[in-house]
């Protein structure tokens, strides 16, 4: 697909994309989600890529934001095709990929910006980060899984508060609560994410893969996340990197995983 909305970058077993909508603090719009999705499916179908991270282009915002304008005027039918498309498409899409997925949070995340970070594997924020989920005072609540991810990470509390007040916290606040990793100058943003993408590819993608899919069935409600962990971790025995791993352990020397 040409891409007019983002952009990715592909060096060392690692892809960047930066959504690039500037003048619209890289709002999420139809066209971006779609573009988004295909990108996200085709780097986690590419075995050469063993991390992504996703970020915003310019200093001022991650994603500020679903662009309203374009659903201001939809019925109630529309509206919850909108939220259930988007959530299947792009948010749901990324927490299932397999592949590692880091949110560099280079400013505001609000609203679907937020919601697109919590989707991600984990965040990393630099110290002008805003984060929030102001839709309330839209009239609307939000609708990419916002009020499920939110609890999820920083407590329930904590989450009706942000959501109710529709605040924004900075991300000194959003490391106290656990919803990022890390706080860095902005200057060290990209870096750090590397530096450990770099950390995580030096392990076994296809353990990795298994270990997502096991933390993940522990936040669903129709999963069972210990029989989850069970399958997964005896499926890992009967994988080369398991066989590669073990050996290279005993053998005394770095493991070189075949990612089969």
């Amino acid at each position: 697909m040409d891409y007019e909305n983002i952009y990715i970058e592909e060096e060392n077993n690692l892809a960047i994309i930066t959504i690039n909508r500037p003048s619209k603090l890289n709002a999420l719009n139809q066209r971006t989600i779609t573009e988004l999705h295909v990108a996200f499916k085709e780097l986690g179908e590419d075995p050469e890529i063993k991390v992504i991270i996703i970020t915003g282009s310019g200093e001022k915002a991650f994603v500020a934001g679903a662009d309203i304008s374009e659903f201001a005027n939809f019925s109630v039918k529309e509206g919850r095709q909108l939220a259930a498309v988007g959530q299947e498409k792009l948010f749901d899409f990324i927490e299932n990929l397999t592949t590692p997925v880091i949110a560099a949070i280079n400013g505001f995340a609000l609203g679907g910006g937020l919601e697109l970070a919590m989707a991600c594997h984990f965040r990393i924020a630099n110290s002008n980060a805003r984060m929030g989920l102001p839709e309330v005072s839209l009239g609307v609540i939000p609708g990419y899984g916002g009020t499920q991810r939110l609890p999820q990470l920083i407590g329930k509390g904590r989450a009706m508060e942000m959501i109710m007040t529709a605040g924004m916290i900075d991300a000194d606040k959003a490391f106290a609560y656990g919803l990022v990793n890390h706080v860095v100058s902005p200057e060290e943003l990209l870096p750090v994410c590397a530096k450990i993408a770099s950390r995580i590819s030096n392990n076994s993608s296809v353990a990795i893969k298994y270990a997502i899919k096991a933390v993940n069935a522990g936040f669903r409600y129709d999963a069972d996340g210990f029989s989850a962990e069970i399958d997964a971790f005896g499926t890992c025995f009967g994988t080369d990197d398991f066989k590669e791993g073990t050996s290279a352990f005993l053998d005394k020397r770095k493991a070189d995983f075949p990612g089969s």
